[in-house]
Parts: C-alpha cells; structure tokens; sequence
C-alpha cells in the first residue's frame, strides 16, 4: 500500500462522503477503493469510517486523522507547487461550474482568451444556476454571484455586479410607475426561481435607523434564469430584478428603464468557490488571477 495515495484516498472519501462518487471521480472500481481504504485501517490499527447501505460517517480517530491528513497533503502539494511552478507552464484539466447567464454572456470571451493563452490547459464547463456540491461532483471551482456566502465556503472575490430593478416603458404606461419598493405589492413582477424566497423582495432601509424592506411579490411568471426573465420585462410582462450584465442589452436598446434607483441594494459579490481549503493547484491559481484581473478591470 502506497500510504501516501492511500490518504489522498481516504481525504477524498471523508470530503464526498461517498465511495461511490470518488470512484466515479478517479475512473476506477468502488472495490479498489474500499480495499485501500481498508488496508489504511488495518496499517493504522482503528477504524476511520463507519460504513452503512446508505450512509457514511467518520469514527472520532477518522475525524482526527482526516486533519492530519490534510496538512500534510498541503505540504506535500506545496512543496512540490514550489519545484515545479517557475519552471514549467500551468497544464492540466479544470472542472469549472458557471452561472448561465453570466457565463455565457459575460465569463465565456474571457474563458476562450484565457484557453488561447493558456494551452496546456484543459476547461471543462458547466453552464447551470444551481448550486453545485463541489467535492461530489469533482469541480475545481464554481462561479457565484450573491450577496451572502455560506459560512463554510471557501471564496475569492473577482468583481462585482448590481443588481436592479426593471421595466418596460409599456409596462409602466398601462401599469404606473412604482415610486417605492412597498407599491411592488400593487405589480405583477417576474421571479428569479432560484432565490431562496423567489416570492419577496429585499430592499436596504433608507437612513441609518430603517431596517431593510421585505416585499411580498405576485409572480405570474417565474424562470431560473435571468436573461429569459428580461425577455419577459421587455415584452411588458412586468417588473424584474437582474444584475446589470443581464440588464445591460436590454438598457441600450430601451426595452427597459430602471426603477428605484434610489433603493439599490450593494453591489452582489462575484466569486471563485473552492472545493475544500487545501492546496490550490496553480493551474487554478492562474485562471482565478486572469478572471479577477478582467473582471475588475
């Protein structure tokens, strides 16, 4: 047994929380790594995982050696990153999920000016707008656009984007203008199915004693994806909210106007999500340097 492969083993089946799903990831017979991971338990004396049909979970002991595992697969990473990094070009594959809109639209040009810079790189993308479980699915990176990361994810930040509320001229001539976010009551708005609460909007208080505004929104129309949701604003199907890379098209051709500039939240964050915080490959490192560089130049 190759101790060494063994913990990157081990590491890999404690973070999917799968046999099954690493061995998927690695191309090989859930037998070979249940058989490694056992040997690893017999080497060690105790037992790391407590296996069931449909569940696995760590022992105290797994728990334990699961971190020092992790450090010293850190240092073994970078140890190696130090040699090898200045003397040879970035290669390899990424596993990258996008935002749909945004990736198309906005990541997409940058992407292939990075693959032509960047040859020995291999991007594997996936366009969706949901939220990937990045170690399940063997992702080394994801891009999110929000206002508020989980406690537990692993971020850099690579620009900005506001988001804004919209409509059609014709939608607000037959419907009336909203003046403040509490008369989107009154308004049939355009959903983004994807948020946590697709049926209430949030809006920052105005002065420093006004809380932030919830509003209950009716929604004929709903979409998990944004540039759909636009169509239906400029078709004069009522009131969205979209982050202005979506927005943008629409704005310069006049299909929409926008509406309570005055109550625009922060700007949303955009981020590199990782999957673990262990040693980040350098080809990773170098296609998150070159998106932040553009996206906030």
């Amino acid at each position: 047994m190759n101790k060494l492969q063994a913990m990157q083993l081990f590491v890999r089946v404690a973070e999917a929380g799968s046999f099954t799903a690493v061995a998927e990831q690695l191309n090989l017979a859930r037998s070979v790594v249940t058989r490694q991971i056992s040997a690893l338990e017999t080497a060690l004396g105790a037992k790391l995982m407590t296996r069931s049909t449909r569940s696995l979970s760590l022992t105290a002991a797994g728990a334990a050696y699961l971190e020092k595992c992790r450090l010293i697969l850190n240092l073994v990473d970078s140890a190696e990153a130090e040699v090898a990094q200045e003397k040879v070009e970035p290669r390899g594959r990424i596993r990258l999920g996008l935002p749909l809109s945004f990736g198309l639209e906005r990541l997409m040009p940058l992407l292939l000016t990075f693959a032509e810079q960047q040859p020995q790189i291999q991007l594997e993308m996936d366009f969706s707008d949901r939220r990937a479980n990045l170690i399940e699915e063997g992702m080394d990176l994801s891009i999110r656009i929000t206002a508020q990361l989980a406690s537990a994810d692993i971020v850099r930040k690579l620009g900005t984007c506001q988001l804004m509320t919209l409509a059609s001229p014709a939608y607000l001539k037959l419907h009336g203008t909203p003046r403040t976010p509490d008369e989107l009551r009154h308004h049939e708005c355009l959903a983004y199915s994807v948020d946590l609460s697709p049926s209430s909007w949030v809006y920052p208080g105005q002065g420093r004693e006004e809380r932030e505004q919830r509003v209950s929104v009716r929604s004929r129309i709903m979409a998990n994806n944004g540039s759909a949701l636009m169509q239906a604003a400029a078709r004069g199907l009522g009131i969205t909210r979209q982050p202005d890379f979506i927005a943008a098209p629409f704005l310069a051709r006049g299909e929409v106007v926008p509406l309570l500039a005055a109550y625009d939240a922060p700007p949303l964050g955009i981020y590199a999500v990782l999957p673990s915080n262990r040693y980040i490959p350098h080809r990773v490192k170098v296609l998150m340097d070159f998106l932040a560089a553009q996206l906030q130049a």
